[in-house]
């Protein structure tokens, strides 16, 4: 049974309709070019280097983090920095063994073999990977009942990457496997600032540097949200402007995509408003949050309350989410006495 896909806003990372396309074109292609995560580029540095010297496939990499980091770049770049081919498929849709049994035999001595969202494969088929990922040969049983025999199957050493934004969901055996593991971290305003600077020459979008400061503030601290951002400020600036994006232009295209000066959109406020006016502050159970703004649970729970939290306006506790000091503060309501958490002078998260 695969897991439903979470429903998309502005500000959500998760990869829109048609976005995959856009995403190839901004990619960076070497390790050397890509912003941010400076500790795992190192790492990975030291790893395809010395399997580079050493003549020999590297160890099986592990890519976690939430999504919109680069996972998938990583993966490419990996690829070609090892000068090699890579073939992309992901968790759900490896459903049988035989569906990974077919890839696996394709492959090339030296191919990278990329597994978005790893952590949702099927049983029968990340049992197979075990024997695979160890010592690259894979059993093909033929037949059914009493007649089946099994047959073993020589595969070409490779390097399996793996991406998955719920590393905690990964059995042991398999977490296991891996050799080495990344850890995707958000990133800093400064570090989005680069992301944009190289993406708005990439599609030559006009931004001014307090333009591109204002949409790395907003961007929660995820390059797909960047990204995403700049290009409706583009669409903004085109039509509404002389096709520059300075500041004024910036906050004034934001506005009409509903993004505020904190990085909430129309579906985290309605969320905070629904805690706060209708519930009191919390606690309140999530599925019950969800109805009260009309989304599905698993939209609240994966696109808004990540960020919310993050920020320091929701609170996850035993009996339910609640809402904190600055929540409170945001929406312009003054918070009970008994309100506790974030002090509602404190600096937000990305001041």
């Amino acid at each position: 049974m695969t897991e439903p896909e979470p429903a998309v806003e502005a500000l959500s990372a998760f990869a829109q309709n048609g976005e995959r396309e856009v995403e190839t074109a901004l990619r960076p292609r070497r390790l050397a070019d890509f912003v941010g995560q400076p500790r795992v580029r190192e790492q990975l540095h030291l790893v395809l280097e010395s399997a580079r010297k050493r003549g020999v496939p590297p160890d099986h990499v592990l890519l976690s983090g939430p999504p919109g980091l680069g996972k998938t770049s990583m993966a490419m770049i990996i690829a070609a920095e090892l000068d090699t081919a890579i073939r992309i498929t992901s968790g759900p849709a490896l459903e049988r063994a035989g569906d990974l049994a077919a890839m696996l035999s394709n492959l090339t001595e030296g191919d990278v073999l990329f597994i978005d969202e790893i952590h949702r494969i099927a049983r029968p088929a990340e049992e197979m990977l075990y024997l695979a990922m160890e010592d690259f040969r894979v059993d093909v049983v033929v037949g059914k009942g009493p007649g089946a025999t099994s047959i073993p199957l020589e595969i070409a050493p490779f390097t399996l990457v793996g991406a998955t934004t719920r590393s905690g969901a990964l059995t042991g055996p398999l977490r296991d496997r891996f050799g080495f593991t990344g850890q995707m971290e958000f990133y800093t305003p400064g570090e989005l600032e680069q992301v944009l600077q190289r993406s708005a020459s990439l599609l030559g979008i006009v931004v001014d540097d307090e333009g591109r400061a204002e949409i790395a503030r907003r961007s929660r601290g995820t390059p797909r949200i960047a990204n995403r951002l700049l290009r409706r400020v583009r669409d903004y600036a085109e039509v509404r402007a002389d096709g520059r994006a300075t500041l004024e232009v910036v906050r004034a295209a934001l506005e009409v995509y509903d993004v505020d000066e904190l990085g909430l959109d129309r579906l985290d406020r309605a969320v905070l408003i629904a805690l706060v006016r209708s519930f009191g502050g919390g606690p309140v159970g999530i599925s019950t949050l969800a109805v009260a703004v009309g989304e599905e649970p698993t939209t609240v729970e994966e696109v808004c309350e990540p960020y919310l939290v993050r920020a320091g306006m929701l609170a996850r506790t035993p009996r339910g989410r609640v809402a904190t000091a600055a929540a409170w503060q945001h929406l312009g309501v003054q918070p009970p006495a008994e309100v506790s958490g974030v002090d509602a002078e404190a600096p937000t998260l990305f001041d």
